[in-house]
């Protein structure tokens, strides 16, 4: 016989009341009680409860999205921004812009209407409310990367510029735009990073250097032209180029590596284009060796390197120096120094160190307007 079978299977908590008896009014009385407690969930299934009805309350409550919530910015912005498809002839291109002026001005990424323009195709905005408008354009830069367009017709609101000088490293932020041809697309993140020297473009001749805003809200190929606005509401940059984990496409999703160009370079440009149809940009007059792999930017060794009567001239700069700072700006690569130049304006003074024969020296010079 099995031992299991000595004793109860179960052990009662306590030994006070063993062998005692529940009275039997006491048995009714319980029965009673748990025969209340099943008819009442029985009548909130059914709806009455001893012949009265029963009405369940509805909640009435909203959800609020005070000013400043990313619902509310997203709201007030979105109307602002637009899609962009340039068709060319070897197929087309879709990006984004937003408003710049009621008039009609948007703003946009040189790098998505270029091949249509180049191929003479057609360039349409679509607005926020799904109405398309044939577009014009006004000016382009490639070295900047931007563009502005135009559209009659449309009422329009005109988005409100922040000062991109003033955004710190973890400012929350927000991208809005058309990636991958889906319009009205709100994400959020921070600033990750600034002065970022970034190379965007369609090709190595017309490449265009950033000193970025760097950025892990979701930027995917279509947001490109897209405003990237601040907890305001206001814009402090423009959606331009991402990093991609792909070695053989362009075309890879956001992996938090976003970068926009300064709001504040890019008002200069638009002023620029919608005033003369192009832009200019600031240069010191030199040709860098674009293959150097150290430190610093080297001013090239052939003769034509350093422009006479150029900035860079005029200071005594010589073919074959190392430029290592740019107006206290630690310079560590040729693009660096590209786009530390391009972050200032024409008649800017600034102070160059810069290396020769192991012997560092300093310079002041004056920024003039590119040719």
């Amino acid at each position: 016989m099995s031992d299991y079978n000595n004793g109860p299977w179960w052990t009662p908590p306590s030994s006070r009341n063993s062998g005692k008896s529940i009275p039997l009014r006491s048995a009714i009385v319980l029965a009673l009680v748990v025969g209340l407690i099943a008819g009442t969930f029985s009548a909130a299934s059914t709806g009455s409860l001893f012949g009265h009805s029963v009405k369940l309350v509805k909640s009435s409550s909203t959800i609020e999205r005070p000013a400043g919530s990313v619902a509310e910015i997203a709201q007030r912005v979105l109307p602002s921004v637009v899609s962009i498809e340039a068709l060319s002839s070897n197929g087309g291109a879709t990006g984004s812009g937003f408003v710049i002026d009621s008039a009609g001005y948007i703003l946009t990424n040189n790098h998505v209407i270029a091949a249509s323009v180049t191929s003479g195709g057609k360039i349409t905005v679509r607005l926020n409310d799904g109405s398309d408008y044939a577009a014009t354009v006004v000016g382009r830069d490639s070295a900047y990367d931007l563009a502005v367009l135009k559209i009659s017709g449309a009422v329009l609101k005109a988005l409100q510029f922040g000062d991109s000088d003033k955004v710190a490293v973890g400012d929350s932020v927000i991208a809005i735009g058309s990636p991958l041809g889906l319009s009205g697309t709100v994400t959020l993140g921070i600033i990750s990073a600034k002065d970022r020297a970034v190379t965007a473009g369609e090709s190595r001749t017309d490449n265009s250097f950033i000193n970025a805003l760097q950025t892990d809200a979701a930027i995917n190929p279509g947001n490109s032209g897209g405003p990237l606005v601040d907890a305001t509401g206001s814009v402090i940059g423009v959606n331009s180029a991402i990093a991609s984990l792909s070695a053989t496409s362009t075309q890879a999703g956001s992996i938090g590596l976003g970068f926009a160009i300064p709001i504040n370079q890019a008002r200069i440009t638009a002023e620029q284009l919608i005033k003369n149809g192009k832009a200019t940009y600031p240069v010191i007059g030199v040709s860098v060796d674009m293959g150097h792999s150290g430190d610093g930017a080297l001013v090239a060794t052939n003769t034509e390197s350093v422009t006479k009567g150029g900035p860079a001239d005029k200071a005594g700069l010589k073919a074959g120096d190392l430029i290592t700072s740019f107006d206290g700006r630690a310079i560590t690569s040729p693009e660096e120094l590209i786009v530390a130049i391009r972050a200032h304006s024409v008649g800017d003074k600034v102070l160059i160190t810069y290396v020769r024969n192991k012997v560092t020296k300093n310079a002041t010079l004056i920024l003039t307007a590119s040719k």
